[in-house]
C-alpha cells in the first residue's frame, strides 16, 4: 500500500523549504504502513540471491543473477542519497545460484559464489573484472543450491550444499580440498540440499554446520569432533535455515519450509530421546522462502513469503529446561510474537539479508526481478 498522491505532494518540500528531486520510475521511494521506507530497482534478469557488505562508509550489496542466455551476472550496488547506484556489473560464464560475504572481513570484501556448474569461486568485489578469481574449485557435480560463510573467531570457512546431495565445508585459505564432506548414505536416494548454515563458533576451535534438504531432513554436524550431533526429519522440505548468531554457542535454529511453516528450535538443551524442542507457526499462505535473524538482536527475525515479509520476536520461557524422571533434561520452548507483516511485492520474496552495521536496514529480491532496500524503524524499542 503506497502513499496517496496528496501525501506525496506534501512531501515535495522538506523542513527547510528545499524541493526534493523527483525519483525516477525505476528508483522510487515508497513509504509502507509497516513503518519502513522502501527503495526499489527493477532488473531484467532472474535474481538468485542478495547480500550486504560494508566498506569505507558506504552501504554496498551484491546481487547474483541468472541471465536468459544461460550465463550469470554479479552486480554491485552502492546505496547513496536514497538511490541504488550500480557500481559494477560483470557477466560470468555460468548462471550463479547463491552468494555470501560471511567468510570475509568488511575490509577485504571477498564474495563467494556458487554456480549452476557446481563451481565455487571467491571474487574480490573491487576487482571483479579480473579473469582469475581469488579462489576457484569444482566443488560439486551438480548445481550449488545454497552457500554460507563464517569468520567469527575461527578460520574463514564456506559451506556449500548441492543438488548432488553433498554438503561440503571449505577453508578459503586452502582451496585444493574440502575440509569436511557430508555425503548421501546411498547413491540410489540422493536428496537436494536446499539450505546450509554455519554457527556455534564461540571460540577458535568450535564450529558446526547445519544442513536442510528437500525431503525435510535436518543434519547437524560438529566440525571440531567430526561427528554427527543430531539428525531428524520433518514433514516439509526446508527452503532456508539460520542459526540466530554465528559467534556464540548454539541458541536457536530457525527453519523456513514449504506450506508456509516456520520452525524455531531451542538448541541449548538436547534430549537423547526427543532431541531439541521446537515450536511451529504458519507464517504465510504459500512457501516460506527464507528466514533471517536480526544481527543486532538475535530474538528478532524475519520470514519471507508470497510477496510479504513478517517480523517476529521470540520470547523465552521462564526456564529453558526441565528435569525429567529419568534424570535427563528436556528443553522448554518459548513462543513467537508477530510484530508486523507487510506486502511489498506481487511475487514471492526469495532472498533477504540484514545489514550488520545499520539496525533495521535490509535488502531483498523477489521473482518480479526487483531489488528492494527497506528501513524498518523503531527496532531499538524491541
Amino acid at each position: 500500500i503506497t502513499e496517496t498522491e496528496t501525501n506525496k505532494n506534501k512531501r515535495k518540500s522538506d523542513d527547510t523549504g528545499a524541493t526534493q528531486q523527483k525519483p525516477t520510475a525505476d528508483h522510487r521511494i515508497c513509504k509502507k504502513i509497516c513503518n519502513c521506507n522502501c527503495i526499489q530497482c527493477r532488473l531484467g534478469t532472474q535474481i538468485r540471491q542478495i547480500c550486504w557488505s560494508w566498506k569505507l562508509s558506504k552501504v554496498v550489496h551484491a546481487v547474483v543473477t541468472h541471465i536468459c542466455r544461460n550465463t550469470g551476472c554479479i552486480i554491485i550496488y552502492n546505496l547513496a542519497r536514497g538511490e541504488l547506484q550500480v557500481a559494477e556489473e560483470v557477466e560470468k560464464p555460468k548462471p550463479i545460484r547463491c552468494c555470501t560475504f560471511g567468510h570475509s572481513s568488511s575490509e577485504s570484501r571477498h564474495l563467494a559464489v556458487g554456480d549452476a556448474g557446481g563451481n565455487l569461486c571467491v571474487w574480490d568485489v573491487d576487482h571483479l573484472n579480473n579473469p582469475t578469481p581469488i579462489f576457484s574449485q569444482q566443488a560439486h557435480e551438480s548445481i550449488i543450491n545454497c552457500i554460507d560463510g563464517c569468520l567469527a573467531t575461527g578460520p574463514p570457512e564456506i559451506a556449500t550444499g548441492s543438488r548432488d546431495g553433498h554438503v561440503k565445508v571449505w577453508d578459503s585459505r586452502q582451496p585444493q580440498k574440502a575440509i569436511t564432506v557430508l555425503a548421501p548414505t546411498s547413491k540410489d536416494n540422493v536428496r537436494d540440499c536446499w539450505a546450509v548454515s554455519l554457527g556455534n563458533s564461540f571460540n577458535q576451535l568450535d564450529r558446526c554446520v547445519c544442513a536442510g534438504y528437500d525431503s525435510g531432513d535436518i543434519k547437524l554436524f560438529d566440525l571440531r569432533t567430526n561427528k554427527m550431533l543430531w539428525q531428524t526429519c520433518i514433514s516439509n522440505g526446508i527452503c532456508g535455515m539460520s542459526l540466530d548468531r554465528q559467534d556464540c554457542e548454539m541458541n536457536k535454529l530457525m527453519l523456513a519450509t514449504l506450506e508456509g511453516r516456520v520452525r524455531v528450535y531451542d538448541m541449548r538443551t538436547y534430549n537423547p530421546a526427543t532431541g531439541y524442542t521446537h515450536l511451529e507457526e504458519r507464517a504465510h499462505n504459500g512457501t516460506v522462502w527464507c528466514t533471517k535473524p536480526l544481527p543486532q538482536n538475535r530474538d528478532v527475525f524475519v520470514t519471507c513469503g508470497n510477496g510479504e515479509i513478517s517480523l517476529y520476536k521470540y520470547n523465552y520461557p521462564a526456564q529453558r529446561s526441565i528435569q525429567q524422571q529419568d534424570g535427563t533434561k528436556k528443553g522448554v520452548v518459548g513462543n513467537i510474537e508477530l510484530l508486523n507483516k507487510v506486502t511489498l511485492s506481487t511475487q514471492p520474496i526469495a532472498t533477504f539479508d540484514w545489514c550488520k552495521d545499520r539496525p533495521g536496514l535490509a535488502c531483498m529480491a523477489s521473482f518480479d526481478q526487483t531489488v528492494r532496500v527497506i528501513m524498518v524503524t523503531k527496532m531499538e524499542l524491541l
